[in-house]
């Protein structure tokens, strides 16, 4: 792999946002009070499951990120010709997600197996937060397999044969990152090994570490035929065939960005459930739109210097997601199967001073949490809130949910329209069709309908 795949830069970033959704445990005080409350009294009341459900679906988001993060790094191996050494960045990063990943799972799985009421609240279905219904019996399955235990014991032998090269990594800034969350994980893994061995009887795997190539090839194979089985297990039957494209075409997507001005904000969803997963109601996505060099520059002035060698040719887009706050070219923020474009009610100098000022959100970290209190780091709302809220006529109502505030793009809709936004087009609401004017308000009705 060359030093460093995009790819694997972009994983490196989704794990360490990740993260921050796979707390420990004396991070949850609060909820662990409420789990055994409610389990003295036999149920939750609503305000504890508002509490318990924001955290459990923010863990969930967080796994399916780890998730995909995995599933993106198997693509950086496939060209398998170079030495075994070389992918240890890669195989750092796949470990580091698998190690949250069980430390999260196995955490709340003990908290449930001896509290039945909180195994039942979290199995049921809450459209609220986008919970479809046994998301804990799933994920109970998943983290019990016998096969996926041994898989990730293969793993746990492999980082303690190649310790100190692998922790030799914190000097590389881009790996850095993991290191500091392996070494807190670290801790956790002798207690995770012994609890496997209690539970199961594996074989023996250093003979398969005896060689360096194949002992490496073998566990990221088995890392990835774990991850490829618990992301499948995810995918919703029948709402999308694995690879089948995206329904927004190039042609459409041209039209779209005709269509579209410096600050335009595009709300977007894909079809696939991976995507959607654990985010309420129809519309879960939203990215703003800052057009082309030239464009961004006829309302702003010059891109300041600092910012502008990262705002290449093809670049249109601001938008936060699981690698970031980033800077995106068109093909990727609206690699989507439908979308809806809204537009600032703002004067010349008002949409000036906000784009300015979103700028300065470039390369931040993605919000799991989707607490709106904090600038550090920001969800894809987020990034839109503190765009334009507070330039007349704009002002967005933050959302209190289980202690922290929010807004979830549905309601960014709402609110936006309130404020004065005007909705220029919907694209594939009605199959294969941009429509605009009545129509896209007919259109934008129909995907409330939809849920």
């Amino acid at each position: 792999m060359n030093k460093h795949d995009p790819r694997l830069i972009q994983a490196v970033r989704s794990i360490e946002s990740a993260a921050q959704g796979i707390p420990l445990r004396g991070d949850l005080e609060a909820e662990l009070a409420i789990v055994e409350r409610a389990q003295q009294r036999g149920w939750f009341t609503p305000d504890e499951d508002e509490m318990v459900l924001t955290r459990y679906s923010q863990y969930l988001s967080s796994r399916a990120a780890l998730l995909i993060s995995l599933e993106q790094l198997e693509s950086t191996l496939r060209p398998n010709h170079v030495k075994w050494s070389d992918h240890l960045p890669a195989f750092t990063a796949a470990f580091t997600a698998a190690c949250l990943m069980v430390r999260g799972s196995s955490f709340i799985i003990d908290l449930a197996k001896k509290r039945p009421v909180i195994w039942k609240k979290l199995d049921e279905p809450e459209q609220h937060f986008g919970l479809p219904r046994s998301t804990f019996s799933n994920l109970h399955k998943a983290a019990t397999d016998r096969k996926r235990r041994q898989q990730f014991q293969l793993a746990i032998e492999f980082f303690q044969q190649h310790r100190e090269e692998i922790l030799s990594m914190r000097e590389d800034p881009t790996i850095a990152p993991l290191i500091h969350i392996l070494q807190e994980e670290e801790q956790q893994l002798s207690w995770q090994q012994q609890k496997i061995w209690r539970r199961r009887i594996f074989y023996r795997w250093f003979s398969f570490l005896s060689s360096h190539r194949s002992g490496y090839r073998r566990v990221m194979f088995h890392l990835f035929r774990w991850s490829g089985s618990a992301i499948a297990e995810l995918r919703q039957p029948g709402v999308k065939p694995s690879g089948a494209p995206k329904r927004i075409s190039p042609q459409q997507r041209e039209e779209l960005l005709a269509l579209a001005r410096p600050g335009d904000v595009f709300v977007t969803r894909h079809d696939d459930a991976m995507s959607n997963l654990f985010l309420p109601g129809f519309w879960p996505h939203a990215a703003l739109h800052l057009g082309d060099r030239n464009e961004l520059e006829q309302v702003i002035g010059k891109i300041p210097a600092p910012i502008k060698p990262r705002y290449k040719e093809q670049i249109r887009f601001l938008e936060a997601k699981k690698d970031g706050v980033r800077f995106r070219p068109a093909e990727e923020t609206l690699h989507v199967d439908a979308c809806l474009l809204l537009r600032p009610p703002l004067d010349v100098d008002s949409l000036r001073d906000a784009l300015s000022r979103c700028l300065s959100h470039e390369g931040k970290k993605y919000d799991f949490l989707f607490d709106f209190r904090t600038t550090d780091r920001l969800a894809c709302t987020e990034v839109i809130y503190r765009t334009y809220h507070g330039y007349s006529p704009v002002f967005f109502e933050l959302i209190p949910k289980a202690g922290r505030v929010c807004i979830p793009a549905e309601s960014l809709i709402d609110q936006a329209l309130a404020c004065g936004f005007t909705l220029v087009a919907t694209c594939n609401v009605t199959p294969s069709s941009i429509n605009k004017g009545e129509a896209a308000y007919a259109d934008l009705a129909l995907s409330r309908k939809q849920l």
